[in-house]
Parts: C-alpha cells; sequence; structure tokens
C-alpha cells in the first residue's frame, strides 16, 4: 500500500489514505507511474467530493515535483483545490522525473480535444 497524503484548500488539515500498491518501484514503467498519478488525483477529488462520481482524470493542469526524502523520493502534485503527496518512493529522483515528464507529455487522448 501507498500513503498519499491529502490537503484540500480551504480545510485545516491533511489526511493520509492508502492507495493499492502498484509493486516495487525499480520495475515501475509508464503505466505505473501513470496509475500512480492517477489514483493521487483521484483520492485528492474523493477527499474533497465524498460520496460523488469522478471525473474522468486528464493528467494535464497541475504541478509537480519529485523531492528527495529519507528512504527515496516523494512525489507532490499541486491543484486549485489542494495537493496530493506519496512516497517515500525507492526509485531514483531524475529516474521518476522523466517517467513522469513522459507520461504528463503524452499524446492527448482524443476524448480531451477541444475543437
Amino acid at each position: 500500500m501507498i500513503d498519499v497524503d491529502i490537503w484540500v484548500r480551504g480545510t485545516q488539515h491533511a489526511t493520509t489514505h492508502k492507495i493499492a500498491s502498484l509493486g516495487p518501484e525499480a520495475g515501475w514503467t509508464d503505466g505505473d507511474v501513470k496509475a500512480l498519478l492517477t489514483e493521487m488525483l483521484l483520492t485528492l477529488e474523493r477527499q474533497k467530493n465524498p460520496g460523488g462520481d469522478p471525473p474522468p482524470v486528464t493528467l494535464r493542469g497541475f504541478s509537480w515535483i519529485v523531492s528527495p526524502e529519507a528512504g527515496g523520493v516523494l512525489v507532490h502534485l499541486e491543484l486549485q483545490s489542494g495537493t496530493a503527496s506519496a512516497g517515500p518512493f525507492a526509485i531514483a529522483e531524475a529516474k521518476l522525473s522523466d517517467m513522469i515528464t513522459r507520461v504528463l507529455t503524452g499524446p492527448v487522448p482524443q476524448s480531451s480535444l477541444v475543437h
């Protein structure tokens, strides 16, 4: 299980949630990183709007950083609605940053194109 700390803008405290493990970080693929980011965003959405149907996830429109921490690295996402932080992960900071960059700069899904 992966711990994700969530803070919803306008609240006074953060909460910790668990998301399903993706397996050992050393073997992660870009698909695993996409799943991590998606679950982090969905966890923030569920905390902000409990009981609601989560909207489709588009990996656009947020700031992110990978930062070193004792025992690995943390992934931090910042959105207008709040923040999500997960980790630590036993993976090199540069490798995870490169993977996140590839996932976020990949092709835009056809369904989210604006005509």
